[in-house]
């Protein structure tokens, strides 16, 4: 007789039962936050701040324009110039298009070196803008006298005012630069130089 194994004293024909243990889930690993994409087209009320100068690689196409790094500012520049100018109530599409195209050739002969410089230039044209409507209002036929006054007062305080953003231009625009004057140079004997001005006067005079 042949020994039994533990827990095999079962009727002869009787199947064993089965048990099943579930397998141990493994613990879940920690995972990151997920990065948002960038939105497919803006979100309404949320403003896209440009990357700094150093890691901003794009080449704009109005800086000669509006002298910024961001097409964005230059555009909108741009926009304001060409609102601020005068057009004829009777103005055609093709004139009004000529008389942008000579206003971009005012910025670009300005040649706005950064978004400051593009700025001063846009107040620039704005103020030469104004005047010459008020000189134009000034000269009309049947203007009274009491309005032809006034509009030439207005047109010289633009004029000034247009003169001083010159010089404020003019002075950024050459911002950086040191300028040396020498008004006399006189070499005597020996070779040394006195550079400056030189009182006349003898041997012996202080």
């Amino acid at each position: 007789m042949s020994p039994r194994a533990p827990g095999s004293h079962r009727k002869s024909g009787e199947k064993a039962a089965l048990t099943c243990a579930p397998e141990p889930v493994p613990a879940a690993a920690p995972s990151l936050p997920a990065t948002p994409a960038a939105p497919d087209k803006p979100k309404e009320n949320v403003a896209y701040c440009p990357p700094p100068d150093e890691l901003d690689h794009s080449v704009p196409n109005l800086k000669h324009l509006g002298g910024a790094k961001s097409d964005k500012w230059n555009l909108l520049l741009c926009n304001q110039v060409l609102n601020a100018a005068w057009y004829r109530r009777n103005t055609t599409e093709q004139e009004k298009a000529d008389q942008h195209t000579a206003i971009f050739g005012f910025l670009a002969g300005v040649n706005p070196k950064d978004a400051l410089e593009g700025m001063m230039a846009a107040q620039l044209f704005a103020s030469h803008a104004a005047a010459m409507e008020c000189y134009r209002r000034a000269m009309l036929p049947d203007q009274s006298a009491e309005g032809r006054q006034t509009n030439l007062a207005q047109a010289a305080k633009l004029t000034r005012a247009n003169a001083a953003q010159m010089e404020a231009l003019a002075k950024h625009h050459g911002k950086g630069q040191q300028k040396v004057i020498v008004e006399h140079v006189h070499v005597y004997q020996g070779g040394q130089a006195i550079v400056g001005n030189v009182a006349p006067g003898g041997a012996g005079k202080k």
